[in-house]
């Protein structure tokens, strides 16, 4: 039997296993109450994982890493600077500790978007950097263990040493079993491993994936390393119809130019009125307030945070998980919105 979600209402799982992949990252496997249960997703996708820090429900979007059909679903965390919940789950979360989750979600996947075909097969390429590696990894396991899959898998991973590499080992067993999976390891100190040394650069893009404008290419990872693969693709002319990333990186912040215009958010199901600043993220008017809103990924990407703006207006970066039906009914989402006027918003 699979797990059934609660529509876009958190469930209770229990972490029944953590483990250490490197000095600053771990990976917790997640489980239902009932353990016989299996979880569904679409490789690449994450959910928003909630946990309960002084008092109060914090979500952020994590990377699902295991596979599909599985009694339990794995996430690799790494530690932040700053991280709130990266942090705690490193710190504090307990194996046998319970956790809120939402449903598997996101479009960096590679169900939605399959490698191109040829008459020789599919050709990708997954690039990754720090835990960008997590949802490409599971990309690469998908692939490999479908009896049906014909796909040539070039894993190219950017990362200090082979002990700062997460799943190291795995992808190291990998690249030795499969005759389709190439591991390029790219490292700033390799000593004692067979890769080379270096930083990522269209020099080194093209020595270790020379065919790459023949492949598909995933990319996920740091905001910088991204914009810079991306400049390296467009370099060579990369046909970006054949191009996706995912990326957890904030979009938006307070504009200050606008910020010392006093308006009100008035949230009519609470009969709550909140003084607000001009140009202020409608997320954060709602969380100081201690409302229930959950605002997992902060990059406009996961839709966790969706909620009505029934009068006044919003400045939005991203409508990214919104139909165009919600859009015109003015469903926003908070964390890459912008208040510029008076608002009555409605959750949920």
């Amino acid at each position: 039997m699979f797990f059934e979600w609660q529509g876009q209402q958190p469930v209770t799982l229990r972490c029944i296993d953590k483990m250490t992949e490197t000095r600053d990252s771990v990976s917790i496997k997640l489980a239902a109450l009932n353990p016989a249960l299996l979880f569904r997703f679409k490789p690449g996708q994450f959910i928003n994982l909630g946990v309960e820090i002084d008092g109060r429900s914090e979500f952020r979007a994590y990377s699902i890493s295991s596979m599909n059909d599985e009694d339990y679903l794995q996430l690799t965390i790494k530690r932040v600077d700053g991280g709130k919940v990266s942090n705690f789950i490193l710190d504090s979360l307990l194996s046998g500790d319970t956790v809120q989750a939402l449903p598997p979600a996101g479009d960096f996947n590679c169900i939605d978007h399959p490698p191109v075909q040829s008459h020789q097969g599919a050709k990708t390429l997954l690039i990754s950097a720090g835990c960008g590696i997590t949802p490409v990894f599971a990309m690469a396991k998908y692939w490999l263990q479908s009896a049906k899959s014909d796909v040539h898998i070039t894993f190219l991973h950017v990362a200090r040493s082979a002990a700062d590499t997460i799943y190291y080992h795995q992808l190291e067993s990998l690249h030795a079993i499969y005759p389709n999976f190439d591991l390029k390891l790219l490292l700033k100190n390799s000593a004692g491993t067979r890769h080379p040394q270096g930083r990522l650069n269209l020099d080194w893009l093209l020595e270790l994936v020379p065919d790459v404008e023949q492949r598909t290419v995933y990319l996920c990872g740091p905001g910088q390393f991204m914009q810079d693969v991306q400049g390296y693709l467009a370099a060579v002319n990369f046909d970006m119809a054949n191009f996706y990333q995912e990326s957890f990186t904030p979009v938006i912040g307070q504009n200050s130019d606008l910020a010392d215009e006093p308006v009100n958010v008035f949230v009519p199901d609470f009969d709550l009125s909140i003084e607000a600043q001009k140009g202020q993220p409608l997320v954060e008017v709602l969380e100081n307030a201690g409302l229930p809103i959950i605002a997992a990924c902060r990059s406009g990407i996961c839709g966790s945070c969706k909620c009505k703006v029934e009068t006044g207006s919003v400045t939005s970066t991203s409508q990214q998980t919104l139909t165009p039906q919600e859009i015109e009914q003015g469903y926003v989402l908070a964390c890459s919105s912008l208040v510029e006027s008076d608002l009555q918003v409605q959750l949920g």
